[in-house]
């Protein structure tokens, strides 16, 4: 299993060009050659796209969040924590790290969004994740980044036993958007990774994962479905490797999407690495365009053209949102996508 790479912003010999493997679809170096100037401090109103599922708010601005010791969920009871990461300083860059932890028994809701006011600029999001036994983490991820910005994301998950570790990452791109998930699987737990992008322009969003099972009785489910339109480009890379010794591991990995325009690029690198015998593991990918039979019969009952596109294009992302357990977040997600849709 390879190792991501790890980026500094104030060191730009750890912006990744084409030739790194894991990077072959998304270069940075492309875009980003120098490090950017710092961000200024700022302060932005309270809110962003999940306020009105209530919870804490905790809000990094320009990479600060001053005074923060890191996020606990510990107890009994469900816990709702909204996470803001926000990017006003155009032409500039900045970075944070957040730490959270949920105690053995524990379930948190976590609404995280990139929230781009400005253009420009470059944010880089470092989060360390863990779980206790039994512990349950839901993440719902949206991005609504500026498209002249670029965003880049790593969240490195360990999981203790019998935890459920499930999360949803819907986003519209940016001029070049990363968003990176690594989990450390080990074993007799419940990973449930979805992922769903709609881009237009030339937006570029990147969803990449890695899973790691090292343990027996491991389950992996992961969904990753796209829309790229005009000269946008959608790259889903997905690993799952399953260590010698990690016998009874359950682990599936799709990745669907389609392509509604002649200059729309879609890559996809789904892999499975497997060292141990008694597994169940599967993987399948798509990229094709729209269903011109369901087009046209939609048409010849007089739906217009475009209107039956777009219901077309949301019956094959909706799979993704009506996956999402709570009713509440599931129906701001699916608001979110028929506004992109629109």
């Amino acid at each position: 299993m390879t190792f991501p790479v790890r980026i500094d912003l104030k060191d730009a010999t750890t912006f990744p060009s084409r030739r790194v493997e894991e990077w072959k679809y998304t270069d940075l170096r492309k875009f980003l050659r120098e490090t950017p100037p710092a961000s200024p401090e700022a302060t932005v109103a309270p809110g962003g796209p999940f306020a009105a599922l209530g919870g804490d708010e905790l809000t990094f601005v320009n990479g600060r969040c001053d005074g923060f010791p890191g996020l606990i969920a510990e107890g009994e009871g469900d816990h709702v924590q909204r996470l803001r990461f926000v990017s006003t300083g155009e032409g500039t860059g900045h970075q944070a790290r957040c730490a959270i932890e949920v105690k053995a028994g524990a379930r948190l809701l976590l609404l995280e969004s990139y929230e781009g006011q400005a253009d420009g600029y470059v944010s880089n999001v470092a989060l360390d994740i863990s779980l206790g036994e039994k512990a349950c983490l839901v993440r719902i991820v949206l991005t609504d980044e500026a498209a002249g910005g670029i965003s880049l994301s790593r969240a490195d998950v360990r999981l203790g036993r019998k935890a459920d570790f499930i999360q949803t990452t819907l986003t519209s791109g940016a001029k070049l958007l990363r968003q990176e998930t690594h989990v450390a699987h080990p074993g007799a737990a419940f990973v449930h990774i979805d992922g769903l992008y709609v881009l237009d322009g030339k937006r570029h969003a990147d969803l990449t994962t890695t899973v790691e099972h090292t343990g027996t009785d491991g389950i992996t489910s992961q969904l990753t479905k796209g829309v790229v339109n005009d000269e946008a480009r959608g790259v889903f890379q997905g690993q799952i490797v399953v260590r010698e010794g990690a016998d009874g591991t359950d682990a599936r990995m799709g990745h669907h999407a389609l392509i509604l325009s002649d200059r729309g690029e879609v890559d996809a690198k789904p892999e499975l690495e497997i060292y141990a015998d008694d597994v169940a593991c599967a993987h399948g990918n798509t990229v094709g365009s729209l269903d011109e039979s369901a087009l046209f019969y939609m048409r010849s009952r007089g739906i217009p053209e475009a209107q039956a596109r777009a219901m077309l294009t949301d019956a094959f992302l909706g799979e993704v949102t009506d996956r999402i357990g709570r009713e509440d977040v599931r129906d701001l997600c699916r608001a979110w996508l028929a506004e992109r849709l629109a």
